[in-house]
């Protein structure tokens, strides 16, 4: 009974390593494997005679002289200006994420705080607008736009994409206010605080990872937005993912698809990083939100 009781655990634990290893081979690997290969030629990373080409580099060599190169990166950032497509990106995204959460830790307080029937409406509404398809959203913005003479520019694509953003910031926040108990923020105006003081000195601090938590998910749905962005923007103020979209297309006619691999690269990194710095405060937020929510 003693060896069966045993080799349970072991078996498990066999079973659960095994499958955490797979996991991350598929996950991790697509990523690990573009990376590599960003820093090949094209005749090393899409070799059709053999796959290993891409690891040992043989064409690469041949080439340039060494078994890395980064042709990709600088025909990229420097010969197709990816540059600007980067800093449309990095003003879209900021923009975005700080109006959605001024407008969402206002309104998902003030929604929590009342007592009023109407805040179970709002919310509602604001449901139903959110699980709407961006892509019908977007058309109804277009003729204003194009009458207004203002489509193209990036200021109206970060207004469609705070509209769009808003119920689900307003969500989260939400129900990360009703965690807070009530008597603190009575407690502070008993202390001489106004309701804003209150939200602000009080409130806030207390519910930091959860702002954290959607100020994270605003900046991916700006960051890896294909449909609004695409449709929005010209071709002089598109931002990464349409870009590379695009990019690859164009590429692709002039037989070099390394420059758009190396701007995929480009464009997943600062992810990467941003949730590894930021995954505590994210699994902190998840779990408070997780409790009412």
């Amino acid at each position: 009974m003693a060896s069966t009781a045993s080799k349970s655990p072991r078996l498990l634990t066999w079973f659960t390593t095994s499958m955490i290893i797979f996991w991350l081979m598929i996950a991790i690997g697509p990523f690990v494997w573009t990376v590599w290969g960003s820093f090949k030629v094209q005749g090393d990373f899409f070799s059709k005679a053999d796959w290993r080409n891409a690891i040992y580099g043989f064409y690469t060599l041949s080439e340039t002289g060494g078994s890395f190169t980064g042709n990709g990166y600088y025909g990229a950032w420097i010969q197709e200006e990816f540059w600007r497509n980067v800093l449309n990106t990095t003003i879209v995204v900021v923009c975005t994420v700080i109006i959605s959460l001024t407008l969402g830790t206002l309104g998902g307080y003030a929604l929590a705080r009342s007592g009023y029937r109407y805040a179970f409406w709002l919310l509602i509404a604001a449901l139903v607008f959110r699980a709407m398809p961006h892509i019908t959203l977007v058309s109804g913005y277009l003729l204003p736009f194009f009458e207004w003479n203002i489509w193209g520019r990036l200021s109206t694509t970060i207004v469609v994409l705070v509209a769009i953003n808003q119920p689900f910031t307003l969500w989260m926040l939400h129900s990360f206010f009703l965690n807070i108990p009530k008597d603190m923020d009575e407690s502070a105006m008993v202390d001489g605080c106004t309701r804003f003081q209150a939200f602000w000195h009080v409130i806030i601090p207390v519910m930091w990872p959860g702002v954290i938590t959607t100020g994270l998910f605003s900046f991916l749905l700006a960051y890896n937005d294909f449909a609004i962005t695409s449709m929005l923007l010209s071709s002089e103020n598109q931002t990464m993912v349409p870009k590379i979209a695009s990019f690859l297309t164009q590429i692709r006619e002039q037989g070099n698809v390394m420059f758009a691999v190396s701007a995929v690269v480009s464009a997943m990194v600062p992810l990467f990083f941003l949730v590894l710095f930021f995954q505590r405060q994210i699994v902190s937020g998840l779990t408070a939100g997780a409790v009412k929510g």
